[in-house]
């Protein structure tokens, strides 16, 4: 949809723009276009508390009734109170692997609909796009559906089988983007939009009353010309939802030489360097920094190539903190190979390479002389990680200075180094990157170590009224669990669309009142 094709003033203020059209995104726009959650008289859930809770009001939506009193005694994987809650309700003891039916009941109520505008720079799905199409994803298949359409079931109207009850990132893509055309929400979405300022402006002609201006780009096609186009626009709304995620902006190291040609960030710098030749089994090592799937994924994209691969991370592989100990070894076994290979392969201290205590130019030649870590032996040839390690620097000749935890280092000579540590989200369009809005604001905005502070049943900022957040910027990685956002955020914005109309209802009662004094008085 082109923001210019909309009937939209120039200062008309839309009830909400949502900022990000991924899952986040999408799925908020289906609560938002009436779409609404009940209790279903069929169906019951296994918590008895919960259960017993939800009996008290059955004829009220789940959107009217009080999110922190249903949230008690609730615990889940997740440090959101609201997304344990909506998971349960969606998936209920789905840790546990069981399949109990959901509770609700999701009614189509139109009269309920808040009007939104959510804005995107691709298609809906947002960075699932963007993803390595052929990797199976970490969820289960049901963890990643929206409410109102199973993944499984529109899988195999697409003839698609569900591998290991997980799907791909680009099964997954294509299930968010037919879920916008089926649940009917495409003129809620303007693709194609880059936002560029975010700011809050006052109203023309009234006192005490602010808006949220929103500036950007949407890319169009020039129908004469051939060629795109980037249109300028700008729209306002009372409230706002930042849904971008954090895939943005690629983490670094911050070392000397990361800079360089050969020192690249992102995942598909690897399917890029194999498609042309760059890199094959003939190759000097890929080195590949992180611990992380992602960074699993390329470590199993290159042992497929039989291409040689240093593993590098800072974690021991024993640290419960490494996502694979936290993992399934029956649902993940992909990643529980790549778990092996980092136990099986650790480097030995005999194992040591070029060995590198500072300096540069000459005394760096002098030691290139020693012996490179050995990739050939092992139950795994090929690959060797190097846990308790740090990337020192990169050096212009395609040498990698790694430091482990006792002081010693090692030197690597590399064909390609592949930084894989995660991401930053891209809030470039707000005031100092955003940081004011986080639990810190000294620090830039992360998802694990900043994320923006909101208050946990609204989901609303602490410090800007009007502004919400949802998905990876409050700290939510997976699917499952940022519809929760969703639902706090849907509550919030209909308790203030009834709170405005009961304002309206009043002031118009005083007026009929003011008038019929006067009709009075007349006469």
């Amino acid at each position: 949809m082109n923001l210019h094709d909309k009937d939209i003033l120039p200062r008309e203020i839309l009830p909400v723009i949502v900022i990000g059209n991924g899952p986040s995104g999408i799925c908020l726009s289906y609560m938002l276009s009436g779409y609404t959650p009940y209790l279903s008289p069929e169906n019951s859930h296994p918590n008895p508390v919960l259960q017993g809770k939800l009996d008290q009001q059955p004829n009220l939506s789940l959107l009217e009734q009080d999110l922190e009193y249903l949230c008690e005694g609730l615990e889940g994987r997740s440090s959101n109170p609201v997304a344990v809650l909506f998971d349960s309700l969606l998936l209920p003891d789905s840790d546990y692997g069981l399949e109990h039916a959901s509770p609700l009941l999701w009614r189509y109520e139109p009269e309920r609909a808040i009007p939104h505008l959510v804005l995107g720079r691709g298609p809906p799905g947002g960075a699932w796009h963007a993803m390595e199409g052929s990797m199976l994803t970490l969820s289960l298949a049901n963890w990643m559906e929206l409410p109102g359409l199973k993944l499984k079931e529109w899988m195999r109207d697409k003839r698609r089988n569900v591998r290991n009850d997980r799907a791909t990132p680009a099964e997954i893509a294509s299930y968010y983007q037919h879920y916008v055309s089926q649940m009917g929400l495409v003129d809620n979405f303007a693709c194609g939009t880059t936002v560029t300022s975010l700011r809050r402006v006052n109203c023309e002609g009234a006192i005490g009353c602010s808006m949220w201006e929103v500036q950007g780009t949407q890319r169009r096609d020039q129908l004469e010309e051939g060629c795109p186009t980037e249109v300028p626009f700008t729209v306002c709304a009372e409230n706002v939802v930042l849904a971008t995620g954090t895939h943005d902006i690629p983490a670094r190291l911050g070392v000397e030489g990361e800079g360089l040609p050969f020192v690249c960030h992102r995942f598909w710098e690897l399917e890029a360097a194999i498609s042309s030749g760059q890199l094959d089994h003939t190759s000097d090592p890929l080195l590949v920094v992180g611990a992380g799937l992602t960074a699993a994924d390329a470590i199993l994209t290159a042992h497929h190539l039989n291409t040689p691969v240093y593993h590098a991370f800072r974690r021991s592989v024993t640290d419960p903190g490494l996502i694979f100990n936290q993992l399934p070894k029956l649902l993940y076994p992909e990643y529980h190979k790549v778990h092996q290979m980092m136990t099986q392969q650790q480097q030995e201290p005999q194992d040591q390479g070029s060995t590198y205590s500072g300096g540069t130019g000459a005394q760096m030649d002098q030691q290139e002389n020693s012996n490179n870590i050995s990739l050939s032996s092992g139950s795994y040839p090929g690959y060797i990680s190097l846990p308790k390690h740090r990337v020192v620097a990169f050096k212009p000749d395609r040498k990698c200075v790694l430091e482990a935890q006792d002081g010693h280092r090692t030197v690597l000579q590399v064909s390609m180094a592949l930084v894989l540590i995660g991401a930053h989200p891209n809030l470039s369009f707000l005031p100092e990157d955003g940081r004011p809005l986080g639990l810190n604001p000294q620090e830039p905005i992360s998802c694990r170590r900043n994320p923006l502070d909101v208050d946990p049943y609204t989901y609303q900022s602490v410090s800007e009224s009007g502004l919400y957040a949802m998905g990876p910027l409050v700290g939510e990685n997976f699917v499952r669990f940022l519809k929760g956002g969703s639902l706090a955020i849907a509550s919030d914005l209909a308790k203030k669309q009834r709170a405005k109309a009961e304002d309206n209802l009043t002031t118009i009662r005083g007026a009929i009142r003011q008038a019929e004094s006067v009709c009075v008085i007349d006469s």
